[in-house]
């Protein structure tokens, strides 16, 4: 008797949030959530870069918006409003933090204390590691698909990965 693999084919999406391509790819990864549900698990992984000064903040920020079940819609708020965030830093990710209805004054505690640190360098080390470069960069199935530069047709080869890998599960 054979099981019917339910897992979810895992997407690891490669991204800073004080990144303007980061805020375009937003669109895609909102229509495959629509186009796979479940089916697809949609992983944040931090890759702060050094260009920009609070997105190292803004990725422990988005760790504790997670630990209080908020990461996706946190990240999101903050990658919508990448530009203020350059212009105002942490005082932006725990006002973002207040309006999403999360504990604000644990968010900011968690970035003067770093507990969140060695994910996020966890993150950044093992995205060097496999050759992440620049974001929004997609980790599937085994395949690097680099969206720094040009995201045309990304959606398109993230869906004929993530349909063959459902097919053979």
């Amino acid at each position: 008797m054979s099981e019917t693999n339910t897992a979810p084919v895992v997407l690891d999406v490669w991204c800073e949030l004080q990144c303007p391509d980061c805020r375009t790819a937003l669109d895609d990864l909102r229509a495959l959530r629509a186009r796979y549900g479940d089916r697809l698990e949609l992983r944040l992984r931090h890759f702060p870069l050094e260009k920009h000064k609070h997105s190292y903040a803004a990725a422990q920020a988005a760790e504790e918006a997670a630990e209080q079940g908020q990461g996706w819609p946190y990240a999101e708020a903050v990658l919508a409003r990448a530009e203020e965030l350059g212009a105002r830093g942490e005082a932006l990710l725990t006002e973002v933090a207040g309006e999403l209805g999360l504990d604000a004054e644990e968010v900011d505690i968690a970035l003067v204390d770093g507990r969140h640190m060695l994910i996020v360098d966890a993150d950044q080390a093992e995205g060097k590691a496999i050759g992440v470069t620049g974001t929004p960069t997609y980790a599937i199935g085994g395949e690097l698909l680099d969206g720094s530069k040009n995201q045309d047709g990304l959606r398109e080869r993230i869906e004929e990965i993530a349909d063959r890998l459902l097919a053979e599960g």
